[in-house]
């Protein structure tokens, strides 16, 4: 066993080296092949800026970083609900029901995202969004809510791409959770379904009660999976200028011709959200597992 871990060590080691090897030889080819010159000493002040009134504040690459977190909580939140309803309408028993749900799910799999997020944007913030005046009514709402829609959603004269984005990113990613949930229903072996019934639990009690706990430990790297691919797939929305990430990376380097800089740090950043929400859906797999065995 210690030979072994030292092994995995000296790989892992290796590795390493072998990546910053990577990295050196691509930045001295960048520098050498393109005379590009390399300044990373500015990049820190579109992080954050000092301003005299409010102190540090978020500067353009944060800012795109804050609307990328809520924007992908958001979408996945809603997304997750309408995933679970998608799975349990697939596995219905009734045929409508399945038919339902097939027909969402094959159609909204195989419509590219990019298609999506134009056609959900001109028809709601077009159509629909502008007849219940969602920014109207929010510019003329007090402050607090004001700052509060700042926070949690969008700025007032924003808020309805904004809202078009986050419905558009629910139903595509609630397309792939629901055949998730599908396939982790499915997954509960026949015997605890004929157990259920054989107690006299009606359809609804037998999956709230015993399926849905079991297939859920079994959907949890799945849904972990979806949960970085929302993050990614946030991306998108820059094409109908929601200022996320990428939008203010695109803005930042037309600006400053730092393009080298500016799309590492951009990267970095989404490595950072994809990273940790890697490792919270690993640690509640493992302590979900505990809980089962214990």
């Amino acid at each position: 066993m210690m030979q072994r871990r030292l092994r995995w060590g000296r790989l892992d080691t290796f590795l390493l080296l072998l990546l910053l090897g990577v990295l050196v030889l691509f930045g001295y080819r960048v520098e050498a092949g393109l005379e590009y010159r390399w300044n990373w000493a500015v990049i820190p002040q579109y992080l954050l800026r000092f301003d005299e009134t409010n102190g540090w504040t978020a500067n353009l690459l944060l800012q795109g970083l804050l609307t990328t977190i809520r924007l992908s909580f958001w979408s996945l939140l809603l997304a997750l609900s309408i995933g679970l309803l998608a799975g349990l309408l697939r596995t219905s028993t009734l045929l409508f029901n399945r038919l339902l749900g097939g027909t969402f799910v094959t159609l909204l799999r195989n419509l590219p995202p990019l298609v999506q997020v134009l056609i959900f944007y001109f028809f709601l913030s077009d159509q629909i969004l502008p007849l219940l005046r969602v920014g109207e009514r929010l510019a003329d709402a007090p402050q607090w809510l004001q700052t509060a829609s700042a926070l949690l959603l969008a700025p007032a004269d924003q808020v309805e791409a904004f809202i078009a984005a986050v419905m558009t990113l629910a139903l595509f990613e609630g397309a792939y959770i629901g055949e998730i949930v599908r396939a982790g229903i499915n997954a509960v072996e026949i015997g605890q379904w004929d157990a259920a019934r054989a107690l006299g639990m009606r359809r609804w009690q037998l999956l709230r009660h015993v399926v849905l706990p079991q297939a859920f430990q079994k959907m949890i790297p799945p849904l972990a999976g979806q949960a970085i691919s929302t993050i990614k797939d946030s991306a998108i929305v820059s094409v109908i200028s929601i200022q996320e990430l990428t939008f203010q990376g695109m803005e930042l380097m037309a600006a400053t011709y730092l393009t080298f800089e500016v799309w590492i740090s951009v990267t970095l950043l989404y490595f950072m959200l994809t990273f940790i929400c890697s490792r919270l859906a690993g640690r509640l797999e493992l302590r979900l597992r505990r809980s089962y065995l214990y």
